[in-house]
């Protein structure tokens, strides 16, 4: 049996490599959340020894349209690097980036640390910018074949986030439980999505889910400064080089994002 930094070292190489290679839960079946959970703390660990800065997380899964999709049935969340965070003005080089798929996301920047059982408007009182971008998921896993605890263990399948600018949160507070977005590739439109397809109530609740998860499994609590990428407003599509994406929130007011891919 493999043990966790066995497995954390696997995975870490892959996704330095572009290698695939089968869910660790095809060897293991037992290999459960906690696992998961333990597997990526250790390439969290790895990861900031060879001098990579954790300046965020993601949530996944939080777009319940998704979860049938992907056979899971509840939102994970994993590391943002400095390294993995990219500006959108650029194009992004999708080398070893496997399978990759886009997808339109609210990030919140966090000026105070938020508690557990917080009310929305303390939670906002938490967040000192709000922006609009694209994140990026990767699976090393060929076909996106997966049970919840490979997503786990894998950073919740980070590959890159692209963040707009960010801008005052509380001209937008009261926007961010009924807006829409539309989604474009090459200038056709590719998907729609709607703010409640996120914890049901948008993105702050899944800013508040996150909160509570950390604090459940003991993990690092949000730090001033992080950014939080809190879930896919659209269903996640597929992205190849040469590739421009657009998408245009109807709702909230901020800037489109915009990402070119090569």
């Amino acid at each position: 049996m493999e043990t966790t930094t066995t497995r954390a070292r696997r995975l870490l190489a892959a996704r330095d490599s572009g290698a695939t290679l089968p869910p660790l839960t095809d060897a293991d079946p037992g290999f459960d959340l906690a696992a998961g959970t333990a597997v990526s703390a250790e390439i969290t660990r790895l990861r900031a020894d060879r001098g990579e800065r954790m300046v965020g997380r993601k949530i996944g899964f939080t777009n319940r349209r998704l979860w049938e999709e992907y056979g899971v049935h509840a939102p994970i969340w994993g590391p943002v690097w400095d390294s993995t965070c990219h500006d959108a003005a650029a194009p992004l080089p999708l080398d070893g980036l496997n399978e990759p798929k886009i997808e339109p996301e609210i990030i919140f920047r966090i000026g105070a640390t938020p508690r557990p059982g917080l009310a929305p408007e303390a939670l906002l009182a938490c967040l000192s910018g709000l922006a609009f971008g694209f994140e990026v998921v990767t699976s090393p896993f060929p076909g996106w074949r997966f049970r919840p605890a490979d997503t786990v263990a894998c950073g919740a399948l980070h590959g890159a986030l692209l963040p707009g600018g960010f801008h005052p949160v509380a001209p937008l507070a009261r926007q961010l439980d009924g807006f829409r977005v539309t989604l474009w590739c090459n200038g056709a439109v590719a998907g729609h999505g709607d703010s409640s397809d996120v914890m049901t109530h948008g993105p702050l609740a899944a800013l508040a889910h996150l909160v509570e998860l950390l604090a459940e499994e003991g993990s690092p609590p949000l730090a001033p400064g992080e950014m939080v990428s809190t879930g896919s407003l659209t269903r996640a599509f597929d992205v190849a080089p040469g590739q421009v994406w657009r998408a245009e929130l109807d709702g909230l007011d901020l800037p489109p994002a915009e990402a070119r891919f090569a």
